[in-house]
């Protein structure tokens, strides 16, 4: 590999995946410069940390707000952090009106947040699951990613434990519980 496409490789897969420059460099010097594999190797890195951090309080963060552009429907997110420094980066905020865009797009939208939080009638398969929380459906600007790789990706990337707390999904003509 010549240093020009060595540095391309870099650049790409920093642009794909927001990881550092020295993670993105050892994960392709890893996987013998193949991008697939050095891309699942940081989903790898970004997931053990993800797991490390979780029990980490997170006092701060921000709610978002999306309304859609014809006014009919609109989104209330929750997203905490560990310190309000992360919660004012442009990632995180980038991350918080994603999931409020998610929660509108979504239609019907998911009822919860984690699969712990699923009554357990409602877990007869992983399809379900899907089908009513947050975390486990793909993320509406790209299928091939859930919400949980995003959270994941952001958490490895700030190294700070992220939590979406809660969300609501708001639409003109329908009646509240």
């Amino acid at each position: 590999m010549t240093k020009k496409s060595n540095l391309d490789a870099i650049k790409a897969l920093r642009e794909k995946t927001s990881a550092s420059i020295g993670d993105v460099r050892k994960a392709l010097e890893d996987a013998g410069g193949d991008a697939k594999k050095a891309e699942g190797f940081l989903k790898q890195r970004g997931a053990t940390i993800a797991e490390k951090r979780q029990d980490r309080a997170t006092g701060q963060g921000r709610i978002e707000a999306y309304i859609h552009h014809d006014g009919r429907l609109g989104a209330l997110v929750e997203v905490a952090c560990e310190t309000d420094f992360v919660a004012r980066t442009t990632e995180f905020q980038q991350f918080c009106r994603d999931v409020a865009i998610h929660v509108v797009g979504m239609d019907p939208s998911p009822r919860y947040v984690r699969p712990d939080d699923v009554p357990a009638e409602e877990r007869r398969s992983p399809e379900a699951l899907k089908a009513v929380c947050l975390l486990e459906q793909p993320f509406v600007k790209d299928q091939g990613t859930t919400v949980k790789d995003l959270l994941k990706a952001l958490i490895a990337k700030t190294g700070e434990n992220i939590v979406i707390r809660r969300f609501h999904r708001f639409q003109v003509g329908e009646v509240s519980n």
